[in-house]
């Protein structure tokens, strides 16, 4: 009997190492591919902010959709991300201030002030989508961090298209991978229902 219960758990964790392994390379490859289409909205995922003013890496992602806004791909821009502990500010507050101030009409631009974390934001922007009658949207983010949004919102019914942001330094392959793992098992942990 022991015998059995040890095989089991050694055949069910090389099943887990295989799932997160082919993820891993999943999420890789689309971090590597820019999907930029026709949409109804492109949704920025946040990422930190100091005081009113967006980390480095929010503001590539701004850029980025402020990029393809004036590319005519998409005419709202969807920025999302909550307050991460500053008391005035949200992330997607600092993503709609930023783009006004680059020409982005402010009624182009929809904030999603609550998510802290990407389940949290994707379904909430998710639900604003739905609430506007938006069908499709164009996923901005870091490219590692694409698969994951992309599936969170597919599951919600929505066409999505992802686009990561451009970087200024790029990951050594160590980096890329330990982060796609990352967000593998957080997909993973999604698919079994805890929500991350």
């Amino acid at each position: 009997m022991r015998r059995w219960i040890v095989t089991c758990a050694v055949l069910a964790t090389a099943a887990l190492g295989l799932y997160l392994f082919r993820l891993t390379l999943a999420i890789e490859r689309q971090a590597a591919i820019d999907e930029a289409h026709p949409a109804d909205v492109i949704v920025v995922l946040g990422a930190a902010e100091y005081r009113g003013k967006p980390s480095p890496v929010l503001r590539a992602r701004l850029d980025h959709a402020l990029d393809l806004y004036r590319k005519q791909l998409a005419p709202r821009i969807l920025t999302t991300g909550g307050a991460g502990g500053d008391p005035i500010w949200t992330e997607s507050e600092v993503g709609r201030t930023y783009l006004s101030k680059r020409g982005v009409p402010v009624e182009a631009i929809i904030i999603e002030p609550e998510g802290e974390s990407t389940v949290e934001s994707t379904t909430a922007a998710s639900e604003i989508m739905r609430r506007m009658n938006l069908r499709s949207c164009i996923v901005v983010s870091d490219g590692y961090h694409i698969y994951r949004a992309k599936t969170l919102m597919q599951d919600q019914g929505f066409t999505v298209y992802g686009s990561p942001r451009h970087s200024t330094q790029p990951l050594s392959p160590w980096e890329q991978h330990w982060l796609s793992f990352r967000q593998a098992v957080g997909l993973g942990l999604w698919t079994v229902g805890i929500r991350i």
